[in-house]
């Protein structure tokens, strides 16, 4: 298990199943390292419509195996605890409050 650390300064838990489902994805090799990096530098958070807990993390990349898309880190912040959910790429951001940068 992984111990990485986010934009707001939590720590996050990357578990080697959750990695694991993550990387099952072909389009998703290759970006294992992007996870932490949007973790610590998102280009923007959102928090979900559909779990108040669950925040996600945004950064766009030019070049994926599939072309410009957004990688989304999806970490779910239960009481004293966070974890990484999943992670895809996407063409759009999903909609939602903005916590990320801080006005």
């Amino acid at each position: 298990m992984k111990i990485l650390e986010d934009c707001f300064g939590h720590q996050v838990r990357l578990t080697e199943e959750r990695l694991a489902h993550i990387l099952e994805h072909p389009e998703m090799a290759g970006m294992e390292a992007e996870l932490q990096r949007v973790l610590r530098q998102p280009q923007f958070v959102r928090r979900s419509r559909s779990d108040d807990a669950v925040r996600l993390f945004y950064e766009f990349y030019a070049q994926t195996l599939v072309g410009g898309k957004w990688l989304c880190v999806v970490v779910k912040y239960p009481p004293n605890d966070a974890f990484i959910v999943t992670a895809y790429l996407t063409d759009k951001p999903k909609h939602g409050e903005d916590l990320w940068p801080t006005k």
